[in-house]
C-alpha cells in the first residue's frame, strides 16, 4: 500500500499514513481520463447558439409575385433560405453537449487522475485545513508554506468548509471543493492537490 507523509498546514511533518491501493495505486488510464476531461467540459456549454429558419424569419408571408407570366423564377416568400434576408438552412439550434460515461469509467477515472498526482509527487495530505477566518492571507500562507505560491493548488476537504472556500477564491488558479465534489478535471487542473486526512478516508470508502 502507498504510504505517504501527512503535514500540518504549517508544512511541518506530523506523521504518516497508508493509503488504499485501489484507489491511489491504480495504473493511469489516460484514454479514460481524456474522456472524463472532455464529459466534464462538454456539460459546462452552454449551447444557446441560435439561427433563424424560414419559418422563424419575420415576413415573408405575401407571395411576392404571381407565379405564371412574369419570366421571373417561381417565389412562394421573401423569407426563402436563398434569398438575402432569408432564413438559414441546418443552422445551429439551442442543444445541450452534455453526454454520460458508464458509472465504472467515471470512478475509475477519479482513481487514475488521484494515482497519477501521487506519482508525480503533488498529492499533499495534511492533517486539517481550516482557518478561524476567511481570509485570503491565510491561503497565501499555508502556499508559501508547501513552497507552492506561484502554483496551481487544490484544496479537497471532507466537506465544504466556508472559511477555506472564501479564503481560497480570491485567488487565481486556487480552488476548494469538498470530497463529494471531487472530478477529474479539477485534480488534473491544477498542479499541487492538498487533502485532508478526512477526505481521503471518505474518497477511499467511495471508491475502494
Amino acid at each position: 500500500m502507498p504510504k505517504v507523509a501527512v503535514y500540518d498546514i504549517t508544512g511541518n511533518q506530523t506523521g504518516d499514513m497508508e493509503l488504499n491501493e485501489n484507489v491511489f495505486g491504480v495504473e493511469v488510464n489516460e484514454a479514460v481520463l481524456h474522456q472524463a476531461v472532455v464529459m466534464q467540459l462538454a456539460s459546462q456549454r452552454l449551447g444557446t447558439h441560435s439561427t433563424k429558419t424560414r419559418g422563424l424569419v419575420r415576413g415573408g408571408g405575401r407571395k411576392p409575385w404571381k407565379q405564371k407570366g412574369t419570366g421571373r423564377a417561381r417565389a412562394g416568400s421573401t423569407r426563402s433560405p436563398i434569398w438575402v434576408g432569408g432564413g438559414v438552412v441546418f443552422g445551429p439550434q439551442p442543444r445541450s453537449y452534455a453526454f454520460r460515461m458508464p458509472r465504472k469509467q467515471r470512478r475509475l477515472a477519479l482513481k487514475s487522475a488521484l494515482s497519477a498526482k501521487l506519482n508525480e509527487g503533488e498529492l499533499v495530505v495534511v492533517d486539517n485545513i481550516n482557518f478561524e477566518q476567511p481570509k485570503t492571507k491565510s491561503v497565501i500562507k499555508m502556499l508559501n508554506d508547501f513552497k507552492a505560491a506561484n502554483e496551481k493548488a487544490l484544496f479537497i476537504t471532507a466537506d465544504i468548509i466556508d472559511t477555506v472556500e472564501k479564503s481560497a477564491r480570491n485567488i487565481p488558479g486556487v480552488k476548494a471543493i469538498g470530497s463529494m465534489g471531487l472530478n477529474v478535471y479539477d485534480i488534473l487542473y491544477h498542479k499541487k492537490v492538498f487533502i485532508t486526512k478526512d477526505a481521503v478516508t471518505r474518497i477511499e470508502e467511495v471508491l475502494a
